[in-house]
């Protein structure tokens, strides 16, 4: 089968693993399930949801590797990345680095620097965030110190090969307290480690918070608004349809005359009940700004309210692809050129096969 293909048949349909195979159970993004290294490719995939009992892909135990098998016809090879040597570290303070920062596909450290938010089991909260479920369950702690990320960045890089940061948080009450906090640590990660970093963030209020991010050494940035489906974002993400479609298309613009064209980022979650056409219009609205729309297929996270429903199916998936990915190429943008962040890293979306 070709590659992008089975790729993207994966991220729908998840697959089968040995109990072994424990991989992510929460975490603020599409955090739900294990990477693989598939064709020399890092690829999160679906493997803690119900659906995926009926996926008709496994992994086969083969040694010391696994064979990736559809039906009863194998794919392939598949490796599953070893668990980064930084995690056994401590701070100072006793904090093991695991609950500070984790490696998301192969070669990004990722971390939520304020694993809460205040719209969090309110009315308001995006129904498909599971941020306070590793908070919950001790995998994690509340808020991230900024010295305690530039250790763990210094030693993920020099231990395990990570070469690039993801940086997301919860809202707090106060906005200048999460562009403060973000910016103290991509400040340490920077002294201690020197890898380009990528900031998550709502739309600011004051637009000028976007140059102090920059002024701190961030790299990137990723404006997610997830739909553009009016409909959609009030049902699943209430604070954003309150927010409204300018604000973020003021941010993007300004992002992009800061951190430049490609190095803005915003996700386009598909499968949370849209049409097709609001994906493709929204997907053109970014590359006309000169933002990265970055294409992903709905990943339900168990405990969350959207924990029953399933992914988009491969079939709408590689359409929405072959169109996306053409506005990309048409609008002089490529996932190989931004410098940092999920775009960079790739693994939960088959964007980059498709540029």
């Amino acid at each position: 089968m070709d590659i992008r293909t089975v790729q993207v048949e994966l991220q729908s349909l998840g697959v089968r693993v040995p109990d072994s195979c424990s991989g992510r159970r929460g975490g603020a993004g599409p955090a739900e399930g294990q990477v693989i290294v598939l064709d020399g490719r890092a690829v999160s995939v679906p493997t803690q949801s119900a659906y995926v009992a009926a996926s008709p892909y496994a992994l086969l135990p083969r040694g010391r590797t696994f064979a990736l098998q559809r039906e009863t016809v194998e794919i392939g090879e598949v490796l599953l990345p070893e668990r980064p040597r930084y995690y056994d570290l401590k701070t100072p303070r006793g904090i093991a680095y695991e609950k500070i920062a984790l490696t998301h596909g192969i070669e990004c450290l990722a971390s939520t620097v304020y694993q809460d938010c205040v719209y969090w089991k309110t009315k308001a909260g995006c129904t498909f965030c599971g941020i306070g479920l590793s908070l919950a369950g001790n995998s994690t702690v509340l808020e991230k110190d900024p010295d305690d990320l530039g250790l763990v960045a210094e030693q993920a890089a020099r231990l395990d090969g990570v070469t690039h940061v993801t940086l997301t948080t919860g809202m707090r009450v106060s906005e200048k307290a999460v562009i403060t906090h973000l910016s103290g640590c991509v400040r340490a990660i920077k002294q201690s480690a020197g890898l380009p970093v990528h900031v998550q963030i709502c739309p600011p209020r004051d637009l000028a918070d976007l140059e102090v991010l920059r002024q701190a050494g961030a790299d990137t940035v990723g404006i997610h608004i997830e739909t553009f489906d009016a409909e959609v974002i009030r049902r699943v993400a209430p604070a954003k349809a309150d927010c409204g479609l300018e604000p973020y298309i003021a941010a993007w613009k300004h992002a992009v005359a800061v951190f430049g064209k490609n190095q803005v980022s915003s996700f386009l979650i598909a499968g949370l009940g849209e049409e097709p056409e609001s994906i493709l219009s929204g997907a053109e609205l970014l590359c006309g700004l000169g933002v990265f729309p970055y294409l992903l297929p709905f990943r339900p996270i168990p405990g969350t309210p959207l924990a029953e429903t399933r992914p988009p199916g491969p079939e709408i998936m590689l359409f929405l692809y072959e169109q996306v990915a053409a506005m990309v190429r048409n609008s002089r943008l490529s996932s190989k050129a931004c410098t940092a962040g999920c775009v960079k890293c790739g693994a939960c979306s088959a964007m980059a096969l498709f540029e």
